[in-house]
């Protein structure tokens, strides 16, 4: 492909760019919405607000739905189970099924009487 061919088919790209902002910028809606937008900033500034401040205060929950059921990598957090061997008075913490005196006690035990171990469960 030429350079003259690439510069003609971006000069298109360019018009056809330019007359959708046009489309846009006439388009009431999207005045309405840098209107509602500009105020909302000129009232965040008035009273020192951040945009985040804002949603907390309009939406409390999600900000504390989000921090407590998710870790940095968006799975949520396994709820933490205590299990107390009534023959040894030995107490595993766990938050999976993969521990290895877990393990041990659901080999000797069997899974079902360990699971009867369990103590509590938090978040």
């Amino acid at each position: 492909m030429s350079i003259l061919t690439t510069y003609v088919q971006k000069e298109q790209q360019l018009k056809q760019l330019q007359e959708d902002l046009d489309r846009l910028k006439n388009d009431d809606r999207l005045k309405a919405e840098l209107q509602f937008k500009d105020k909302l900033e000129a009232l965040m500034r008035e009273f020192d607000k951040s945009a985040s401040e804002v949603i907390k205060l309009l939406n409390p929950q999600q900000g504390i739905a989000k921090a407590s059921s998710t870790t940095r990598t968006g799975r949520a957090k396994r709820k933490l189970k205590i299990y107390k061997n009534p023959n040894t008075g030995e107490v595993v913490e766990t938050r999976g099924g993969n521990q290895k005196t877990l393990k041990a006690w659901k080999d000797e035990y069997g899974s079902d009487t360990v699971e009867g171990w369990l103590v509590r469960t938090e978040d």
